[in-house]
């Protein structure tokens, strides 16, 4: 026990010491009166009584609160001194453990406040009560003491402790006997399958095996010991047989052993029922669909006296007394192929249709017009026709054929003139002969008749004269027969109409150019009485008269110098653009002087051009207008002009 006077001393100087109390003690105001407390501004009668320092009063006026460590809970019935144990108040520390022993022995750290408060020593906060920091406390784990688990109270381990269940319930795995933990080598996890609440109601998730469990895996409520027989839970396959081999080997209907049934038995079970069991048959290389599914098909139906071992998808395999019964028409004497779906479905077998095109005869047409019945060929169920000619069905008709006209005659193709639609509309391509018609040959509509007459087909020849002879030796414009045309009337005329006829002349030895076409001339125009024999190529044949009359010059007086080889200077444009080769007679150029190519300049007599005249430029005709310098005894007269200037320049 601390004596009075410490005491007194002791809450002095605590007093002094905290800053923010209001006043001052009037003693220590007094030159030379020191506080043992330190520098406490409390007035001293705050704490001590008049009579002696101790004890202090018994209600110190002194509030904690106004102190940087204000008092709560517990700390609020603790004396002065059993905190301040030293005079000097401010000399104590402000954490737990400076005053308060460690007895977890640093294993929960020295942050004293995240498990106890100022209200106790109890663990009281939320956080801890939940257990949130490792192992939240749910379920049985809530209601239990902490040393039922911690065990040693405060020495016990916390932090370092483990949160697996194993690690406190290892003998309650050890003691479990349904089923056996042990025995069955299950894992310490106990919490894959039990919860918190209690041991009973565990669960296990099937699915994280690789095999959930389903319907009749699951209902009724299944106990685990159900499929794991003798506790047996070390199964390594998923395989329906390794648990049903019994049903398997069992079952007749169908007999699954007999028919070498697979043993994946999921093929055509699920677990809600052996009985609704189902098989996807499009699994085999036998789809069911038509009549092999309605009415509802039971297997035994196919699969009589339980043989499931067909390794035939062909029809004929279950329907052959199908195929050698039926007579309309008659498969087996028809020698009908036993590929049923050629023709049949698996509708009815009254449908039945048959693609003629894969017999290389599509039918078409009245061929398929009325609806047709195979009888309406087939006479007498003949399917064995060998010919897809026309002709091998339709000779009567060929024979008795009278229009357009009796095909007596005619080829037995039927096909190059008539099609399947109808006999009366049959078109003949006459292109087909070496012979197009066009033209005339076409319009009016023409019949056979006009050009095959008296029922004529075997023409031999494609010439027109063949057929137009009457018409070549009856034309007079001109005369085709006395003019002895060729009778290729191809060369002149076309198929349109005989009036428009055309004549290259350039296929002849004497093309057309010039006036000689403008303007569009006739035949006659040249051709004069008829004349396409006799004329000659030669312009002097026709344009003799042109030569005889010509004055300007004069071209039959001087045949010298005016041959009748008129295109030496003339051309068929005109008879007036007309050019003449001077220099074959003299090189005295036709530009001389004045004359400008014209040829009268010095040519004076337009019937002697042997004439000309040089004086009638130079002089006038008068020698007295003419001077010759430089040129002694000249005499004034053209000849004697043109001896020195031959070449209409200076004199040689």
């Amino acid at each position: 026990m601390f004596g009075s006077g410490r005491v007194i001393s002791l809450m002095a100087v605590l007093f002094l010491a905290l800053p923010g109390v209001p006043g001052r003690a009037q003693a220590q105001d007094s030159a030379g009166t020191h506080s043992p407390h330190g520098n406490l501004n409390v007035p001293c009668q705050n704490c001590h009584t008049p009579e002696a320092w101790r004890p202090i009063r018994a209600v110190p006026e002194f509030d904690h609160n106004q102190t940087r460590y204000p008092l709560r809970g517990m700390h609020q019935s603790v004396t002065c001194i059993e905190c301040h144990v030293k005079p000097v108040f401010t000399n104590v520390g402000q954490r737990c453990q400076d005053c308060h022993a460690d007895i977890h022995r640093r294993q929960l750290g020295a942050n004293c406040e995240q498990c106890h408060t100022v209200r106790g020593w109890q663990v009281s906060i939320r956080q801890i009560e939940q257990h949130n920091n490792r192992f939240p406390l749910t379920g049985a784990h809530a209601v239990v003491d902490c040393d039922a688990c911690h065990k040693g109270a405060a020495t016990s381990h916390f932090q370092t402790m483990s949160t697996a269940c194993s690690s406190c319930h290892v003998a309650d795995f050890q003691a479990a006997k349904s089923p056996n933990h042990v025995a069955a080598n299950f894992p310490t996890a106990c919490d894959s399958c039990h919860g918190t609440d209690n041991w009973l109601n565990a669960k296990f998730d099937h699915g994280s095996v690789g095999f959930p469990l389903t319907a009749g895996h699951a209902v009724p409520p299944r106990q685990c010991a159900d499929c794991h027989i003798n506790n047996n839970y070390n199964l390594t396959s998923t395989a329906c047989v390794n648990c049903h081999l019994k049903d398997y080997q069992a079952a007749t209907n169908p007999n699954h052993v007999s028919a070498a049934f697979s043993q994946t038995c999921n093929l055509c079970h699920n677990t809600t029922s052996w009985a609704n069991a189902s098989f996807n048959h499009s699994l085999t290389a036998f789809p069911l669909t038509g009549m092999h599914t309605v009415p509802p098909r039971q297997c035994t139906d196919c699969h009589v006296n339980n043989n499931y071992n067909l390794n035939s998808t062909a029809c004929v395999t279950c329907h052959l007394k199908d195929y050698q019964g039926t007579t309309n028409p008659n498969h087996a004497t028809s020698n009908f192929p036993q590929t049923c779906a050629s023709c049949h479905n698996t509708t009815s077998w009254l449908n039945a249709t048959f693609n003629h095109n894969s017999t290389g005869f599509a039918l078409t047409g009245s061929h398929t017009v009325p609806p047709r019945q195979c009888s309406d060929c087939h006479i007498n169920n003949n399917y064995n026709l060998t010919s897809a000619a026309c002709y091998s069905c339709h000779q009567k008709d060929y024979a008795g054929a009278t229009t357009p006209v009796p095909h007596t005659g005619f080829p037995t193709t039927c096909a190059s003139c008539h099609d399947t639609v109808l006999w009366t509309h049959g078109k003949f391509n006459h292109a087909s002969t070496g012979f197009p018609l066009t033209g005339s040959h076409t319009v009016p509509p023409r019949q056979c008749t006009d050009c095959h007459v008296n029922n004529n087909y075997n023409l031999t020849s494609t010439a027109c004269y063949s057929c137009h002879q009457k018409d070549y030796t009856a034309t007079n414009n001109p005369a085709h027969a006395a003019a002895g045309f060729p009778t290729t009337c191809a060369v002149c005329h076309d198929t349109v109409a005989w009036t428009d006829s055309t004549f290259n002349h350039n296929n002849t030895a004497f093309p057309l150019t010039g006036s000689h076409v403008v303007p569009p001339r006739k035949c006659a125009d040249c051709h004069v009485n008829n004349n396409y024999t006799t004329l000659p190529t030669a312009c002097i044949g026709c344009h003799q008269t042109d030569y005889n009359t010509s004055t300007n010059p004069g071209h039959a007086a001087q045949p010298q110098f005016f041959p009748t080889t008129c295109q030496k200077c003339h051309n068929t444009s005109a008879w007036t653009n007309a050019t003449f080769n001077h220099a074959q007679y003299t090189p005295f150029p036709t530009s001389h002087g004045n004359a400008n190519n014209v040829c009268a300049t010095c040519h004076i007599n337009s019937n002697n051009y042997a004439v000309f005249q040089c004086t009638g430029c130079h002089g006038s005709n008068n020698s007295a207008n003419f001077g010759h310098p430089n040129v002694s005894g000249y005499v004034y007269n053209s000849i004697n002009c043109y001896q020195c200037h031959q070449s209409g320049q200076g004199g040689g």
